[in-house]
C-alpha cells in the first residue's frame, strides 16, 4: 500500500514497496551503481505509486524530466544578468520550472564544460549567453536535440531559438541623432571583437553615418572590450586623434564608465566637451552629470520571452526555430549634447 497523500513519502517507504534496501533505492535514484533491470522496474514503479518528489533525480526518472532548466551565461560580461536572471526564474518559476544558474566566464572551454555539468543534472533545456568564438557547443547541442536558446548574443543559425535585443536600427538611430545636431565626425567605442553585439552595433553605427550623410572612417572606431579599461582606453585613443571626434556613441554601460573616467581625468565633461550616448541603460544613468542619453534593453523581456521560447521547445520539439529580436528603448537625457546646444 502507499503511503497516506498526508504523509510526504520517503525512500524507506519506496524500499518497502519494492521489497527492495533502502541503499538500492539511493542507487536507482541517483545512478551510482549499475542494477538489474528488474528491480530498477520495481523501484521506479514504487517512486511512481508514492508520489515521491524527495530528489529532483527521482522524478526525472519517472517523468523523463526534472522540470528544471539550466542558464549557462558570462557574469562578468553582463553587468545587466541581475536583472536578466530576476526575470528567467520569475518565468520558470510561474511554469513550475526551477532554475539552476552556472558562470560560463565568457569563455569557451568554460561554457563547454557549463554545459556538460547542467546536461549532467539532466535539466530540461539550457538558455545559453554565447560566448566569443563559440560554435562547436551550441552546434553539438543542436546536434543532440537537447532544447536550446540563446539570449542576448544571436547568431546567423537558423536551427536554434534565440532572442536579443535589437542591436543595428536602434545604434543607427543613436548615431543619427548625434548627426541631427551638426556633428560631423561622430566616434564609436565597439564592444569586445568577436561578438554578434560588437558587429551588429558597430553596423548600426555605419547605417547611421550613411543615413545622416557622413562618412565612414576606420580611425574612428576603437575596440573597448566590452570592459570598464577598454573604454577609457579606446577613449585615450580616439582623443589623439589629428581631428578626434566631436561625438562619441558607446557600445555598452561597461565600457561608458571607463569613458567618464577617462574623461574626468582629463578635465572634460560629457555633453559639454564631448556629446556621448551608449547603447544600454543602467539604474545610475540619470543620476550623473549630466544624465546618460542611453538605449535602454528590454532586459526583463529578453529573459520573459527565452523562458517562454524553451518551454515552447522542451513541449513541442519539431517546431520550427524562432529568432525573437525585440526593440531598445531611446532614454533621451543630457549626454547628448542637446541641453548645452539648446542653451546656446
Amino acid at each position: 500500500m502507499p503511503p497516506s497523500r498526508s504523509s510526504r513519502p520517503t525512500q524507506r517507504d519506496i524500499a518497502e514497496l519494492a521489497g527492495v534496501s533502502i541503499t538500492t533505492v539511493s542507487h536507482v535514484v541517483n545512478g551510482t551503481r549499475a542494477v538489474a533491470e528488474e528491480t530498477k522496474a520495481a523501484v521506479l514503479r514504487a517512486i511512481e505509486q508514492t508520489g515521491y518528489t524527495g530528489d529532483a533525480i527521482a522524478r526525472s526518472l519517472v517523468t523523463g524530466g526534472t522540470r528544471s532548466i539550466g542558464v549557462a551565461i558570462s557574469l562578468l560580461a553582463n553587468p545587466y544578468f541581475a536583472v536578466l536572471i530576476q526575470a528567467i526564474e520569475r518565468e520558470a518559476a510561474s511554469a513550475g520550472y526551477t532554475v539552476l544558474l552556472a558562470d560560463t566566464h565568457d569563455t569557451v572551454d568554460t561554457e563547454r564544460e557549463t554545459v556538460r555539468t547542467l546536461r549532467s543534472r539532466r535539466v530540461d533545456g539550457l538558455l545559453i549567453t554565447p560566448s566569443p568564438g563559440d560554435g562547436s557547443v551550441i552546434g553539438e547541442l543542436v546536434s543532440l536535440d537537447v532544447p536550446t536558446v540563446l539570449i542576448d548574443r544571436l547568431s546567423t543559425r537558423t536551427d536554434v531559438d534565440q532572442v536579443g535585443a535589437e542591436n543595428i536600427q536602434s545604434t543607427s538611430a543613436l548615431t543619427a541623432h548625434l548627426a541631427s545636431l551638426g556633428h560631423q565626425r561622430i566616434g564609436m567605442i565597439s564592444g569586445a571583437a568577436g561578438l554578434s553585439t560588437s558587429e551588429e552595433r558597430i553596423l548600426g553605427y555605419r547605417l547611421g553615418l550613411g543615413r545622416s550623410g557622413r562618412t565612414w572612417s576606420e580611425e574612428l572606431v576603437a575596440c573597448g572590450q566590452s570592459s570598464r579599461a577598454g573604454g577609457a582606453l579606446a577613449l585615450s585613443t580616439l582623443l589623439a586623434l589629428p581631428e578626434p571626434p566631436t561625438a562619441l556613441v558607446v557600445g555598452n554601460d561597461s565600457m561608458m564608465v571607463g569613458v567618464l573616467h577617462e574623461l574626468r581625468r582629463r578635465g572634460l565633461r560629457a555633453g559639454i566637451d564631448l556629446p556621448v550616448v551608449v547603447y544600454d541603460d543602467v539604474e545610475w544613468a540619470d543620476l550623473v552629470d549630466p544624465p546618460l542619453t542611453t538605449m535602454a534593453q528590454p532586459i526583463e523581456e529578453i529573459g520573459t520571452q527565452a523562458v517562454r521560447l524553451l518551454l515552447s521547445r522542451i513541449n513541442d520539439p519539431a517546431r520550427k526555430a524562432q529568432t525573437l529580436r525585440i526593440p531598445p528603448t531611446l532614454r533621451h537625457r543630457a549626454s547628448c549634447g542637446c541641453a548645452h546646444v539648446h542653451s546656446h
